[in-house]
């Protein structure tokens, strides 16, 4: 403790103030930038400045991270197991075995900055979670979710304080805040850490997933609930509770009234300036933040957790763009990829896995995780069962349920700087986290796969579909031009009272600054926040309706999820309703001169991942509709056939839209020099047996024409494919053949969009200026069931 004037003029008196108050303060030199090659004096490296060492600290936890979750995601374990032994190699555990290294590295001097990084990261992870909730789907769920909720999370605390009651007597007194904080920490559910499970396991879309969304919601808005009552319960049997009680509510009903008479109001204000269809600017973003640190020091100050302020702001935060999209693309990469994991990594820093001393106590923790654990469990299950979800699925829900993640290493951690946890206490819980996560992703993985709802699920195609029955199709759209696609396509199927067509239209849209994927059915009056492009598909699709009255029947979807899961959506829908087809959009995009103007990778991922799950035969539609040509009343249908079950199928569609006298078909069968070359004895007898029904109905109708073309390789069979563009309005083709098929000796090598196959990827180059479009069709992929 140092006197100011003794240190600026050298002076040995002190100052005298009221009160017996010094002018006594404590002075730290910290050094904070390095000055690099300009040292003169060249007395420090530059680990002896605050700021450097930072940087490297930062860099060496993400090298660590990131190279460990490089090797364990191979054995399907989740980052945070990657990110806890990140922070074990670089904590006591192991590199302080080696204590210059440890010092130089990681001084205790520059843990608060580590300290405070790693707050900051999860106050805004914590924010960002409760703008992606929408608490009012809670009261959309159905009864199934609401059972499993709500007694998956009161069994555990019913269990965790009879527990409590039975082990506090057998331990020392100063011990019991520790038990009492295990036990209330352990029957929390948190939705970020259970949703992110979901996520990483790709299953948030599947029946599951939705079910274990819903549920996670109830239980953690009751288990926070209950915890908060039982807190306020325990304050009330104090003596002298009157007052801290009354107090400490006032202060909270204080801190609600101004993130919901303050923060919403200014959300709302920023939505309200922000021009329909563009995001919110760079301005409100940082204002919003800004109001992040402010609940923060208002929540601590209140005496709460400081992280129940920044999630209540989060939760009054309208989901979905402008706002909480804005929010979400904006401070998503850096908060969950960066500053989110640093507290993971940083609690496994202060693990020391070699300094154990009151090994009874620790038994008792371990005790009382597994039991509450076990209680978790079975809250979960049971009422599963009792909801008739099927034991399998039961089973992997309880522990999806359970999951352990970063919301509990926050609550560890905080009551670790309370000292109510010791070093030894908070090592093992870290350790309970790292073993539950990992047990938890490894259990579910093995449990639960997604396509085996697909199994025994056959002939689901049009080859097998009569000609005089219902035709099941469904048509996805992510844009008002692919449903006008969609469309022309369906027009042309012809439908009739003898022969009947069924769409289901699934409209598709991006989940921005949400975390529940939702499934809307505009059957039941259930409106989708989609905005008017969505309007525009519904009004497009319901005049097609109107125009085949009767002979049409029509059913819209919304399905709103993450890009990466939508053909989870997709699939689910066309297994639910039975479909035949699916009609999937093209990636790319053309202007009416020709000219392409869109191309779109998250579009192609989400067909490819269809072509390879889809429980039933998949199209996919290549639209140039836009490019101008002249009006022809006669819509000119051309199918390109080699052999092979997808061009059996492709062949089998255009058959049915035959039946249509606005439709003249064209079929070329392409037919290698050496008619014994490349095809399967059987492929041989069904692609004969299609074809001679297809000669057979061409003799009875005039808009069917059948020629075969004999080309000897790829080359001669490309000049006809392009021959063929300037005579269509649509080609037909099938995606796969054989690699031996001599027709397409040499296309292979060229292909550029394997999910075409070598012919749909002549069709749908980028350079083609002409108005013809083009149907790739898949037979339906027998590989997945």
């Amino acid at each position: 403790m140092n006197d100011p004037a003794s240190i600026i003029g050298g002076w040995d008196e002190r100052l005298e103030r009221p009160g017996n108050i010094t002018g006594d303060f404590c002075f730290i030199n910290t050094a904070l930038h390095s000055p690099g090659i300009w040292d003169s004096q060249a007395a420090k490296t530059f680990l002896h400045y605050a700021l450097p060492r930072l940087q490297l600290q930062l860099a060496l936890i993400f090298i660590v991270t990131q190279s460990l979750h490089v090797l364990l995601r191979r054995f399907h374990l989740p980052r945070i197991t990657s990110e806890i032994l990140a922070g074990i190699i670089l904590g006591p555990s192991i590199l302080g075995q080696l204590p210059d290294v440890q010092s130089a590295l990681f001084p205790q001097e520059g843990d608060v900055y580590l300290d405070l990084l790693s707050k900051i990261g999860y106050i805004f992870f914590i924010f960002l979670s409760g703008v992606k909730m929408d608490p009012k789907t809670v009261l959309r769920t159905g009864i199934k979710a609401w059972t499993i909720g709500f007694l998956a999370a009161t069994v555990p605390v019913i269990g965790s304080l009879a527990l409590s009651t039975v082990k506090l007597p057998t331990l020392h007194r100063y011990r019991w805040p520790a038990v009492k904080n295990i036990a209330t920490i352990q029957t929390i559910f948190p939705f970020p850490v259970i949703a992110a499970m979901l996520v990483d396991l790709k299953i948030m879309n599947s029946e599951l997933g939705r079910l274990a969304l819903a549920s996670a919601l109830i239980s953690d808005l009751v288990s926070n609930l209950t915890s908060n009552i039982i807190t306020y319960g325990r304050v009330g049997q104090m003596g002298y509770a009157g007052s801290i009680m009354l107090h400490s509510t006032v202060l909270t009903v204080a801190l609600f009234l101004f993130i919901f008479l303050v923060g919403r109001p200014i959300c709302l204000w920023i939505i309200h300036s922000t021009p329909e269809g563009k995001p919110v600017s760079k301005l409100h973003v940082t204002l919003m933040s800004l109001l992040v640190l402010v609940v923060v020091l208002l929540t601590d100050n209140v005496g709460l957790n400081y992280q129940y302020g920044p999630f209540l702001l989060g939760l009054v935060v309208p989901d979905g763009p402008p706002l909480g999209a804005t929010l979400a693309d904006r401070l998503e990469a850096l908060v969950s990829g960066l500053l989110a994991p640093l507290l993971v990594t940083y609690c496994g820093m202060n693990m020391n896995l070699f300094e154990l001393f009151d090994l009874s106590f620790i038994s008792t923790v371990w005790t009382i995780l597994a039991s509450v654990y076990a209680m978790k469990l079975v809250g979960v299950f049971v009422p599963a069962v009792i909801c008739r979800v099927p034991i399998r699925d039961a089973v992997a829900l309880a522990f999806i349920m359970s999951v352990q993640g970063i919301v509990q290493l926050s609550f560890y951690y905080y009551n670790s700087v309370n000292q109510t946890f010791d070093g030894e206490t908070f090592s093992m819980l870290t350790t309970a986290v790292l073993i539950q996560a990992s047990a938890a992703n490894l259990i579910v993985k093995s449990l639960y796969d997604y396509s085996r709802m697909y199994t025994g699920y056959q002939k689901r195609d049009i080859q097998h579909t009569s000609a005089n029955s219902e035709l099941r199709v469904l048509l996805c759209g992510h844009r008002a031009d692919d449903v006008s696609a969609g469309r022309k396509v369906l027009e042309a199927s012809f439908p009739s009272k003898e022969s009947p067509l069924a769409v289901y239209a699934l409209h598709l849209v991006e989940l921005a600054g949400r975390a529940h994927p939702q499934l809307i059915d505009h059957q039941l009056g259930q409106k989708s926040s989609g905005g008017t492009r969505t309007e525009k598909m519904i009004e497009i699709l319901t005049s097609f309706e109107q125009q085949y009255m009767g002979f049409a029947t029509m059913q819209q979807y919304t399905a709103m999820s993450m890009t990466k899961f939508m053909h989870h959506d997709i699939c689910t829908v066309a297994f639910n309703k039975l479909a035949s087809l699916i009609i999937l959009p093209f990636h790319r995009k053309w202007n009416h001169q020709g000219k392409m103007i869109l191309e779109s990778s998250s579009l192609r991922a989400i067909n490819c991942e269809v072509l390879e799950l889809a429980p039933c035969s998949v199209a996919i539609l290549v639209d140039r509709h836009k490019v101008r040509r002249h009006v022809s009343s006669t819509y000119n249908v051309g199918v390109a056939f080699f052999s092979g079950a997808d061009d059996r199928e492709a062949l089998a569609y255009a058959k049915r839209m035959a039946q249509s006298p606005d439709v003249h078909l064209t079929v070329v069968r392409f037919v290698p020099w050496d008619i014994y070359a490349g095809d399967s004895q059987w492929d041989a007898v069904l692609d004969a047996e299609i074809l001679k029904e297809t000669r057979m109905q061409g003799a009875h109708q005039d808009n069917i024409v059948y020629r075969e073309e004999r080309v000897k390789d790829g080359a001669e069979t490309a000049l006809l494919i392009h021959a063929m563009e300037e005579a269509f309005d649509l080609i037909m083709v099938g995606r796969r053949h054989k690699d031996d098929t001599p027709q397409l000796l040499g296309l292979s090598e060229w292909n550029d969009l394997p999910e075409l196959g070598p012919v749909g990827d002549m069709l749908s180059a980028a350079d083609i200026t002409t108005p013809v479009s083009v149907l790739v069709v898949q037979h339906q992929n027998l590989k997945s069931i």
